[in-house]
């Protein structure tokens, strides 16, 4: 449920900032695929939105990124529904080269929120997206329990705020020019699962290349 939605949810949900050990079970390695942000004019309006919503997100937070695809836990074998295998990494990796899709642009437009963190919206008028994420999932099901929604998180929630009034907040950044984010590389990261917002280690990059 979004911010957006004609039915949106009444208010923020509070992220609690511990270990998660029922979710984890001792598995240390959270891996993902996902877009990193390193354009320059989309980072300083990230810092600017993220500056005026200051009292209601987490002051800590994952480098700026657009998840693409959820694997789950690493792991030597599938015992949970949620391990991801080095063999099903490799399948990933050979399924991607052989899409060979081209560099391309998304666009990121204005804020909006999910219940438990606010968000940049990400347009893909070239349908790229769609395409690597339904390679990637040919060798593994995605860790998903909602919609796919391509987003830029701008920070987890640390107080509740009313949908009313955080409506209005993000309203001030609603932009008419979308802003440009080049995309030349995929990267599959992988977190600490004990630390909310330890930092995205890249473990294997894929970039666009034209065939």
């Amino acid at each position: 449920m979004l911010l957006s939605d004609t039915v949106s949810f009444a208010e923020t949900t509070v992220a609690q900032v511990r270990d998660y050990p029922e979710w984890h079970r001792g598995r240390r390695r959270y891996a993902i695929w996902m877009i990193p942000i390193r354009c320059p004019r989309v980072l300083a309006h990230i810092d600017r939105v993220t500056a005026s919503l200051a009292d209601l997100l987490h002051p800590s937070r994952r480098q700026p990124h657009i998840t693409l695809f959820v694997c789950g836990f690493e792991g030597e074998s599938v015992m949970h529904d949620d391990d991801f295998t080095a063999a099903q990494l490799e399948r990933q990796l050979a399924d991607l080269d052989r899409l060979c899709l081209p560099p391309c642009e998304l666009r990121i437009g204005s804020p909006d929120s999910f219940a438990s963190a606010a968000f940049l919206t990400v347009e893909d008028p070239q349908g790229h997206l769609a395409r690597w994420r339904e390679t990637l999932a040919a060798g593994c099901t995605e860790v998903r329990q909602a919609a796919y929604v391509p987003h830029l998180t701008l920070g987890l929630y640390r107080r509740a705020v009313r949908a009313g009034e955080l409506r209005q907040r993000l309203e001030r950044w609603s932009v008419s020019d979308i802003l440009p984010l080049p995309v030349a590389e995929l990267e599959y990261a992988t977190y600490h699962s004990g630390d909310m917002f330890g930092p995205l280690e890249c473990r294997r990059r894929m970039p666009c290349r034209r065939q």
